[in-house]
């Protein structure tokens, strides 16, 4: 691969690619990153999700790819001017872990696990398919998303490299 290919995602971040491109994205621990699929157009894209809910954003104008119900739709308008589809986009997601170990059962440390159904709640609300995903346990994840094929490769220092 080389960086001419490379599209990068960032923290609380999201981007599209049409036909070629890796979109990568690295430090998933308790984020999730979830990636969208139109096959027919190739075109994907993906987004580094922080958090569950835009409804706890404190900041002054509000960065919309940090929060599962404010990037999804994003993601998807930015999807479909490239020609994808709503109903013929398929997911992957990967990341959401529970990084650190806390006594009791309070929900706002459930980060992790929260990030990933709010994710899974959006694209239900969608009817996107989630295809394959990689997320919980306790350990961080690095991806990359092939445009041309739709894989998704998952590194980490605990089980080497998947691909989904």
């Amino acid at each position: 691969m080389t960086q001419d290919n490379l599209i990068k995602v960032g923290m609380a971040d999201l981007n599209v690619a049409h036909l070629t491109g890796v979109l990568k994205t690295t430090g998933l621990g308790s984020c999730v990153g979830v990636t969208l699929y139109d096959s027919r157009v190739k075109v994907a894209g993906m987004a580094h999700v922080m958090l569950p809910s835009s409804e706890i954003a404190r900041e002054g104008s509000l960065n919309i790819a940090k929060y599962a119900d404010t990037a999804i739709p994003e993601l998807i308008s930015r999807m479909e001017k490239l020609g994808a589809t709503v109903n013929k986009l398929e997911a992957k997601l990967s990341g959401g872990a529970q990084m650190f170990a806390f006594a009791g059962n309070n929900d706002t440390m459930r980060i992790g696990p929260r990030n990933v159904e709010s994710c899974k709640e959006m694209l239900n609300k969608y009817g996107i398919p989630i295809r394959a995903e990689d997320t919980g346990a306790n350990y961080g994840r690095t991806i990359e998303f092939h445009t041309e094929t739709g894989v998704l490769v998952i590194r980490s220092v605990q089980l080497g490299v998947k691909e989904i």
